[in-house]
């Protein structure tokens, strides 16, 4: 017997708007990467492997915001990722090093400053 039996069908439909919320967004990404293409300023097949457009679009949005930006940049630190996603040095350190736990992203360092990319 399926679990969504027992709830209201109030909470179904929430349930249900949420999914769809999730979906929509993820749609939007989508569509930006199809005009960043269309611009030739990011090219989609030239994503690296570990960071595909399924990939992508499976990862939150915070997440993802940080992944396309290192994508564009190609290798950076947080405080360049930062002055483009105009999020806090911190907050962009701290994503940074969940891409890396995530074995999504690559990180150096040279000197005091730790350099982020993608190993294609």
């Amino acid at each position: 017997m399926s679990k969504s039996l027992g709830k209201s069908p109030t909470v179904l439909l929430e349930k249900i708007r949420e999914s769809l919320d999730k979906l929509n967004e993820k749609m939007e990404v989508f569509i930006e990467l199809q005009k960043q293409r269309r611009n030739q300023d990011f090219i989609v097949q030239d994503l690296p492997e570990a960071l595909d457009v399924m990939t992508l679009l499976s990862l939150p949005d915070h997440l993802r915001k940080t992944a396309i930006t290192i994508c564009k940049l190609g290798r950076a630190t947080a405080q360049e990722v930062a002055e483009q996603t105009k999020r806090a040095r911190a907050v962009e350190s701290g994503y940074l090093n969940q891409l890396v736990l995530m074995s999504y992203l690559k990180k150096e360092r040279k000197g005091r400053k730790a350099y982020f990319f993608v190993e294609k």
